[in-house]
């Protein structure tokens, strides 16, 4: 009997480009094995899988070496932040106190 693939989607985003690829996977795959094969680093050289978070459909994974894929899934590859979110409202209260 042979297996069924899924169908799933791997996608980073910088703010002038995204790259989004659609590749067809075994069941058994990991989310991290899943981004390996898409090879979205190969557009993306400062991709580092090691630090990066990853996720999918904007929920954050937090063992991607070890999760499943799932028929459908959009895996994203986060971006750090540049400026951490609670420093950057109170620098917004600072200004607005002035």
């Amino acid at each position: 009997m042979t297996e069924k693939l899924l169908t799933v989607e791997v996608a980073y985003a910088l703010p002038q480009q995204q790259k989004i690829i659609s590749l067809q996977v075994s069941p058994q795959t990991t989310l991290f094995e899943a981004i390996l094969l898409s090879k979205i680093a190969s557009y993306f050289p400062e991709i580092n899988l090691d630090t990066l978070s990853v996720g999918v459909f904007s929920k954050i994974e937090k063992s991607p070496k070890t999760r499943l894929v799932q028929q459908g899934d959009r895996i994203e590859i986060y971006r750090p932040l540049l400026v951490d979110p609670k420093e950057a409202r109170k620098a917004r209260a600072a200004k607005l106190q002035l």
